[in-house]
């Protein structure tokens, strides 16, 4: 039981992606109206089936409306899913039309883990969503942390503001045997292990074509609200389909001891254009 302790404290001081408030207001970075309005009027993905397992791995349809971050190591391509979460997918493209990212960095780089950015002060501590204020969770059961999923990066639960970041794991890295013996941990003392450690992957949930996923693709299954004991994670709100190997060579820039690139990696823009 102690090296099940050890095992859950060493996991949960690892996955911390936190956003923390305070600094450039979005509502201070946003130049006029002509970016929110034309937010307004963006359209839900085009076929898409949030009943489907894995239904963020399919390319774009022909017009619909895409993201392409261009950085100092080229462009990363994605897809948004505005039928699965609309509060997360307005605020990115709200603040990506606004011209909001341009010139942000990535702020936190971790091999074999993720890429952060959107935070205007450049270290984690700032950015704010476009309406001024943190906007609750929006966690879905088929819109997962795998490889290239694009998830809000908070401080706790509907926290959620500027930044995102963009998974991108290893697959076949996951040691679902530990996971059940987390489970079993937290069955055996559901408050004492939330007090302690917060949520852990809730393994009778997992099903089969969830482990398939993550064995093919890779990812961060322990940041997925919707399979968390405690319901707390990271929203999914949009897929990389285009351009991971740009991600994984973000990820290979030196960095000093709390992940920050040594040499600033820039989003040079991001830009809402139809998918051709």
């Amino acid at each position: 039981m102690k090296k099940i302790c050890m095992l859950c404290a060493a996991l949960l001081a690892a996955v911390s992606l936190s956003a923390c408030a305070g600094g450039t207001t979005a509502a201070e970075k946003v130049v006029g109206t002509e970016g929110i309005v034309a937010a307004e009027s963006l359209k839900p993905t085009a076929g898409a089936d949030k009943e489907k397992l894995g239904y963020q791995l399919e390319l774009p349809e022909q017009g619909e409306e895409i993201c392409v971050l261009t950085t100092d190591f080229g462009k990363i391509k994605m897809r948004f899913f505005p039928d699965a979460a609309p509060k997360a997918v307005y605020n990115f493209k709200s603040l990506a039309l606004s011209g909001y990212y341009d010139g942000l960095t990535f702020h936190r780089v971790m091999d074999d883990f993720m890429i952060q950015g959107g935070d205007p002060n450049g270290n984690g501590t700032g950015g704010e969503s476009v309406w001024g204020e943190d906007f609750e969770d929006e966690f879905h059961t088929n819109l997962v942390n795998i490889t290239g999923a694009v998830s809000c990066a908070n401080r706790g639960a509907n926290t959620n503001g500027s930044q995102f970041f963009i998974n991108a794991v290893t697959p076949g890295t996951i040691n679902w045997d530990m996971y059940e013996q987390y489970y079993a941990y937290y069955e055996s003392a559901p408050e004492a292990f939330t007090a302690m450690y917060g949520g852990v992957l809730n393994m009778e949930i997992v099903t089969d074509a969830y482990k398939t996923l993550y064995e093919e693709n890779g990812g961060n299954s322990h940041l997925d609200g919707a399979y968390s004991t405690a319901g707390t994670g990271h929203t999914v709100f949009a897929q990389v389909f285009e351009g991971l190997d740009v991600v994984r060579d973000i990820m290979q820039v030196e960095t000093d001891e709390n992940n920050k690139p040594l040499k600033d990696v820039t989003i040079l823009s991001a830009e809402i254009i139809p998918y051709e």
